[in-house]
């Protein structure tokens, strides 16, 4: 189902993540200092191999497709998304394990990759639901999902444990099917 396919857009381009972008990923997760941020999973750089490869093992078991974000006007790894997660029988996938550098937060760097993941789930997987998860301390996250027209559905207790042992609640959002044609029309509206 996910095949590995390179999604292109004006300001992003997606590509299947591969041991080609370590190094960029690692100058991305540097920007910024990534992997202190206590509200996310963003890898060491230490551990940027082995980030490459349960994305390449997660691919192989068909639960999704991680992907090096590309800055088209510098040709450089901003930062790395995927579809995770899937279930295919109930015709839904998570988008998640976002991160970008600093560099690049608050630019149409991000909206751009969730559009074109997005039109890719709605319009050529033909899935019903694409779900967003993140930590409910994680402001910054919680306000980017909302801005591309996800609804908050509820709070998932005590849903994780974090890295340094904390125990998370995760805020479940998503974006269903009928609601696609007027969420991709706002989307491309804040990229004009």
């Amino acid at each position: 189902m996910f095949e590995k396919v390179i999604l292109k857009g004006t300001h992003v381009r997606l590509e299947p993540l591969s041991e080609s972008h370590k190094e960029g990923l690692c100058q991305a997760i540097s920007d910024g200092e990534l992997w202190k941020l206590f509200v996310t999973f963003v890898p060491h750089l230490d551990d940027v191999e082995s980030f490459v490869n349960d994305a390449y093992l997660a691919h192989q078991a068909g639960d999704g497709l991680a992907f090096a974000i590309i800055d088209e006007t510098t040709n450089k790894v901003a930062g790395s998304t995927r579809f995770m997660r899937a279930s295919l029988r109930n015709n839904r996938v998570e988008i998640g394990s976002t991160f970008l550098g600093k560099s690049f937060q608050k630019t149409k760097i991000n909206t751009e990759a969730k559009l074109l993941m997005l039109a890719h789930a709605f319009e050529v997987l033909n899935l019903n639901r694409v779900e967003f998860l993140t930590d409910y301390l994680n402001t910054a996250s919680r306000n980017a999902i909302l801005r591309l027209g996800a609804k908050q559905e509820g709070i998932l207790r005590n849903h994780m444990v974090m890295p340094n042992g904390r125990v998370r609640d995760s805020l479940l959002f998503s974006i269903i099917k009928n609601e696609w044609p007027s969420i991709k029309q706002n989307l491309e509206y804040k990229l004009a």
